[in-house]
């Protein structure tokens, strides 16, 4: 599985994601929950929808895993 996530966007779904959690348990809600789908992603570097629409991140875009910039480690 290929890194498809740029470093900030990655940095991005890991505090959006903590945050959500971290309101779901303050209010005590399941709703937390759904933090988890943005704070895994950032921490794999991979997300399946956009494997499916063809997207990369933008500094490697055009050759994916190879274009160096915020992807150069993808792919290991």
């Amino acid at each position: 599985m290929k890194k498809n996530i740029g470093n900030p966007e990655r940095v991005a779904r890991i505090v959006i994601g903590a945050v959500i959690i971290g309101w779901g348990i303050y209010a005590r809600n399941w709703w937390g929950a759904l933090g988890l789908l943005p704070l895994v992603t950032g921490l794999v570097g991979f997300c399946g929808l956009y494997a499916i629409a063809g997207k990369y991140c933008p500094c490697c875009k055009n050759t994916p895993g190879q274009g160096g910039g915020c992807c150069s480690n993808q792919g290991k």
